[in-house]
């Protein structure tokens, strides 16, 4: 079932995008709440002597890491956690979204990954379950994302594909909102009473983000029934787009890598190198991670308005392009922290340079995750659209590997070189989107 089986709600799409939109803002709040303390919680606190020695399997993971990589310091190994953790909840996805698809229906997927997560959060509290909260997130996250991003598509008829794509942009805006206020409170939490005082917050709005999407039940599709061995009959022209879906989605993620490190090694240089008192008032590190959030629900009406003004003279940019836009921004962003560095000649740097970083790297992501979502939700085959929902998170999974893998180089490069080396990532994910656009755009075009 689909939108046009029912009233519109405000600003002319369904009442289920809004119940989709504010379970994720809060899903969204409690994730990005605890994901912007991690790494700080793990290097200040967590890894030290007295606290290490409690955390069940930890010197066991460090061995297992040691083994392939060599010794390790707290920084390196605080990065590879979190570029494990972040990249196994991006992983399980495809899996969560398979389910959803086959057998338990996506809003049932949804409401056992929701209580997972909360019961993850809660683990937080603890240092002896640490790292069993982090497996609790991870797989409560394989149930919940994919099929609650595949829902908001459902929502629209398969035509609908302006509407879809004007969706995907305030279920984002949601997401955004959650990612704002989230590290604002949590990291506010963390700084007044200490670290568990944040992490117990985002375990309270998981529970409100659950509750909010059991009261909308009744406005979101219900599962739809899929063929057996549905893969097998797709046409050739499906099977190109299925092929074009994935080189966009690996493309993609390039500009991922970017902006992911500003929750890993952004927090660290934050902490070493940026001044923490701004107008007589001591910022805690995570607040930037929400001024990234806040450029993108700044963004969304203001790309509106641009996207508006460019189709009237016919010139609106294609979603590929826009997608490329975005790994551009991602790149000069990246620059913005280069040249911060130079120009404060090894004295504290101004917090506006990190600001202005985070906030291009918000509004590029504009540009490149609600897109790739519409795009995905449109060329997909039916019967494929939740399965590459979560392929779509793939991306995420390989850009977060990669994100905790080079986090570890930090304390290696000099911080300049740090952070152009994430500017020529990001720009290779637009200079691919450059050479290939032309033929993965015709390849996604309907038969």
């Amino acid at each position: 079932m689909h939108a046009a089986a029912e009233a519109n709600g405000a600003f002319g799409h369904p009442k289920g995008l809004y119940y989709l939109a504010f379970t994720e803002a809060w899903e969204r709040f409690s994730y990005f709440g605890m994901v912007s303390l991690l790494v700080l919680y793990m290097v200040d606190q967590l890894l030290l002597p007295g606290h290490a020695e409690r955390v069940a399997a930890l010197s066991g993971l460090r061995t297992a890491l040691e083994s392939f990589q060599g010794p390790l310091s707290s920084q390196a190994f605080a990065s590879q956690i979190y570029g494990l953790y972040t990249g196994l909840v991006y992983f399980t996805p495809i899996i969560g979204g398979a389910i959803g698809d086959r057998w338990i229906g996506q809003r049932s997927a949804v409401v056992i990954g929701a209580l997972l997560m909360a019961a993850g959060h809660i683990a937080m509290a603890f240092d002896l379950t640490f790292l069993l909260a982090l497996l609790l997130l991870i797989v409560g996250s394989g149930f919940l994302k994919g099929n609650i991003a595949a829902q908001v598509g459902a929502l629209y008829a398969p035509a609908d594909e302006t509407r879809r794509a004007r969706g995907y942009m305030i279920f984002m805006a949601g997401i955004s909102a959650g990612a704002l206020v989230g590290p604002l409170l949590c990291g506010l939490l963390a700084e007044l009473y200490g670290w568990h005082y944040g992490f117990g917050v985002a375990a309270l709005f998981m529970l409100i983000g659950l509750a909010t999407y059991l009261y909308g039940y009744r406005h979101l599709p219900k599962k739809v029934a899929r063929p057996r061995h549905g893969a097998a009959r797709l046409t050739p022209g499906e099977w190109r787009a299925v092929r074009a879906l994935i080189v966009v989605i690996l493309i993609s993620t390039f500009q991922s890598v970017t902006f992911y490190q500003m929750y890993n090694a952004m927090v660290i240089w934050t902490q070493q190198y940026v001044a923490a008192t701004v107008w007589g008032f001591r910022m805690p590190v995570p607040w930037y991670q929400a001024i990234s959030s806040l450029g993108s629900i700044l963004g969304v009406p203001l790309l509106f308005w641009l996207w508006r003004m460019q189709a009237a003279r016919g010139h609106e940019p294609h979603d590929l392009e826009k997608i490329g836009t975005g790994a551009w921004l991602s790149a000069a962003s990246s620059l913005v922290l280069v040249a911060a560095i130079f120009v404060s000649h090894g004295a504290q740097i101004n917090p506006i340079w990190p600001f202005l970083c985070v906030v291009g790297l918000g509004v590029g992501w504009l540009y490149q995750w609600p897109i790739l979502f519409a795009l995905v939700s449109q060329a997909a085959p039916a019967n494929l659209k939740a399965t590459l929902m979560g392929i779509t998170y793939l991306s995420l999974f390989v850009s977060a590997i990669l994100v905790g893998w080079i986090g570890g180089f930090y304390e290696r490069m000099s911080p300049a070189a740090f952070w152009a080396l994430h500017a020529a990532i990001a720009a290779a994910g637009g200079l691919f989107v450059w050479l290939l656009g032309g033929r993965l755009a015709r390849a996604l075009q309907p038969a």
